[in-house]
């Protein structure tokens, strides 16, 4: 789906913005720090916020991967319930039934009408989890991103972008789990699945 030409060494970042009663989206304070921080000196990073609209995630993330095709796409979202940062590894196309800001929901509850059930992501999202550690914040590995905006918009990358997104979830801003420490979390985290990546396209 996406083109052979990625952009060397350009990635986007993307957070989510408000939604429900939560009128500051840690994801996106998390990726407002990354920003501020940077990945690496040989890294381009552009990042993105994604509103909680099925239809518009849908536009951006084809956008992404035809226009900016870069080498690895990374979206973040929230997970209030948590108080661990979550690596997920797979996205998956059905079960969509919760309306969006909307009150929307995707034709047929699922990404991709005649799509595989689930797509992996290229990279092993649970060696990058066993490989770091942040001091602060637990990081776990998941297989279930949740069937709502985080998943969808996570099938569909990995879908338009072959394999090469990941999805991290994060947890809502606390007295000790700031947007800094998100951000640098985030950092760690994506400089272990570039090396990961990179290995993999050796």
């Amino acid at each position: 789906m996406a083109s052979n030409s990625n952009t060397p060494n350009l990635i986007v970042v993307t957070g989510f913005g408000p939604y429900r009663n939560h009128v500051i989206n840690s994801s996106w304070e998390a990726v407002k720090e990354l920003e501020k921080i940077g990945i690496d000196d040989n890294v381009e990073l552009k990042i993105l916020q994604l509103p909680v609209h099925y239809s518009e995630v849908e536009k951006k993330i084809k956008w992404i991967w035809t226009e900016l095709q870069p080498q690895l796409s990374v979206h973040v979202g929230m997970s209030a319930s948590s108080k661990a940062i979550a690596l997920e590894q797979c996205g998956r196309n059905k079960g969509y039934m919760e309306g969006d800001l909307s009150g929307a929901h995707p034709q047929g509850s699922c990404c991709l009408l005649e799509g595989p059930e689930r797509i992996e992501s290229a990279v092993n999202m649970k060696s990058v989890c066993e490989n770091i550690s942040w001091p602060g914040v637990d990081v776990i590995h998941s297989r279930d991103a949740g069937r709502y905006l985080c998943d969808y918009c996570y099938y569909n990358s990995l879908y338009c972008g072959s394999g090469k997104a990941v999805f991290i979830h994060v947890p809502a801003l606390s007295e000790d789990i700031t947007a800094e420490l998100l951000g640098n979390a985030l950092k760690i985290i994506i400089q272990e699945t570039l090396r990961q990546l990179n290995h993999l396209c050796e």
